[in-house]
């Protein structure tokens, strides 16, 4: 009688697990509790150098200007995107827009408002009819 192991049992088919420690950024909180530990534990007869604490000092507020500066641009963006469709409709007045018209001519017209119907802007020329549009109708835009 013979005793085999079962392939399944083999260590190299066994899955590997990776080990995984937190992130893999440092942030400005992290450099600060490295400086930190790194000043509790030097050498007291040999302590950190001037210049290498001013150094260490600098890359922080370097590192926590560039955070700010991120979050602050981060804010801004959510601000642009979510800026109202009127005042994007507005860089259109004053300009020719052209469209098809319901007799599937191509008419041109300049634009004197810009208004929120459900939800959806609309363009209301200056022409004769005093014709509106959604975006959707506008074939071309010029000064």
């Amino acid at each position: 009688m013979t005793n085999k192991v079962q392939s399944d049992l083999y260590l190299a088919n066994q899955p590997v697990q990776q080990k995984q420690t937190g992130t893999s950024s440092l942030g400005k909180d992290d450099f600060l509790k490295i400086l930190i530990t790194q000043l509790q534990n030097q050498d007291p007869t040999s302590p950190m150098e001037d210049k290498e604490f001013i150094s260490q000092m600098a890359q922080f507020s370097t590192l926590e200007q560039m955070t700010n500066m991120s979050t602050s641009m981060e804010k801004f963006l959510q601000v642009v995107q979510s800026e109202s469709p009127i005042l994007k409709g507005s860089e259109l007045i004053g300009k020719t827009v052209s469209w098809v018209d319901e007799t599937n001519k191509e008419s041109e017209a300049v634009v004197k408002a810009t208004s929120v119907k459900d939800g959806k802007l609309t363009f209301m020329l200056d022409d004769e009819s005093h014709t509106t549009l959604t975006l959707d109708d506008i074939l071309s835009v010029t000064r």
